[in-house]
């Protein structure tokens, strides 16, 4: 018994090709989603990080003796230009930090809108903002 030969013909080529391409433009925008998807999952990561970086750098500013609150926002945002982060905004609680004594806690607190820092021109993150806060206790008087 012999087994029949494979049709090499030109339609059966064609049929191939027509699958392949179907499955092609079914699948291709899902994988391009996905990877943009990761890119911009990666960024929020990356400048919610930053937030945090920035927040305890400008924390441990805050609990030096002779701090000020322009020194405090200058360490911050020195942070945040590094990282290429727009639109931070600093939040130093209690705002006359100056006057803590020993054993009481300062809070700086960095936030950044999610819209002006996506690298992907879609923005899954869109109107939202991040924040991080870092808190330090002081240890010696001002």
């Amino acid at each position: 018994m012999s087994t029949p030969a494979p049709s090499n013909s030109t339609a059966t080529r064609w049929k191939h090709r027509g699958v392949a391409a179907t499955e092609l433009a079914v699948c291709l925008p899902v994988i391009v989603l996905l990877v943009l998807g990761t890119v911009e999952a990666c960024s929020m990561v990356f400048l919610k990080q930053s937030l945090s970086v920035a927040a305890y750098e400008g924390a441990r500013a805050a609990i030096e003796k002779d701090a000020t609150t322009a020194h405090v926002r200058a360490v911050c945002q020195q942070v945040l230009t590094d990282r290429n982060v727009q639109g931070g905004v600093v939040t130093i609680t209690p705002t006359k930090f100056e006057s803590l004594d020993r054993g009481e806690f300062v809070d700086v607190t960095v936030t950044a809108p999610c819209t002006s820092n996506t690298v992907v021109p879609i923005r899954f993150f869109r109107g939202r903002t991040l924040s991080a806060t870092a808190s330090m206790m002081v240890e010696f008087s001002h």
